[in-house]
């Protein structure tokens, strides 16, 4: 692969945490946003973010395949052993598990910030709120990172895009503060 191909797929992964970014650090622009019209049949901007937040995990899901597909020479499929497969699926377990949780505690309304819309957001101190200030930032990275080390471990490339990803959902949370 070469640079520009990496870079390409580094920027497909940061327009979603640029997106978020900016939709928290400016609600009321993408409320205007979405009061226009394709934007406008989704009713609220929790509903728009909603819809987009699909749209990027598709592109996710993309750009990772992608680079499976691209460094395993026209292949996608697992590379890691035994142990290895172990460990990648416990932590994509565990991050399941926290976004999961993470949903199930604030609903659409509270996920996908409604607070900064004005909907009123009950504050959740319970699981998985009790153990993380970003469960769902933490379980995305553990995802990534288990599903990097099943399908690309030990090759060298294995660890770039996890690598990335955990930084820009590092910068996404500080800027969402």
């Amino acid at each position: 692969m070469t640079f520009g191909g990496v870079l390409i797929l580094a920027l497909c992964l940061g327009l979603e945490r640029v997106a978020y970014a900016w939709i928290w650090n400016r609600p009321a622009a993408f409320r205007a946003l979405c009061a226009r019209l394709p934007l406008a049949v989704w009713q609220s901007p929790v509903d728009a973010l909603h819809h987009l937040f699909w749209a990027f995990k598709a592109l996710q899901a993309l750009t990772f395949f992608s680079w499976c597909w691209i460094w395993g020479d026209g292949s996608v499929r697992p590379s890691a052993s035994g142990l290895a497969t172990f460990f990648g699926l416990a932590l994509l377990g565990i991050g399941q598990v926290l976004n999961l949780g993470v949903f199930y505690r604030l609903g659409k309304t509270g996920v996908f910030y409604g607070n900064r819309f004005g909907y009123p957001v009950p504050w959740c101190s319970r699981f998985p709120f009790s153990v993380l200030r970003h469960p769902q930032y933490v379980g995305t990275v553990l995802s990534i990172w288990g599903f990097f080390v099943v399908m690309r471990f030990p090759h060298r490339d294995w660890v770039l895009l996890p690598l990335l990803e955990t930084a820009y959902y590092a910068a996404g949370s500080y800027f969402e503060q």
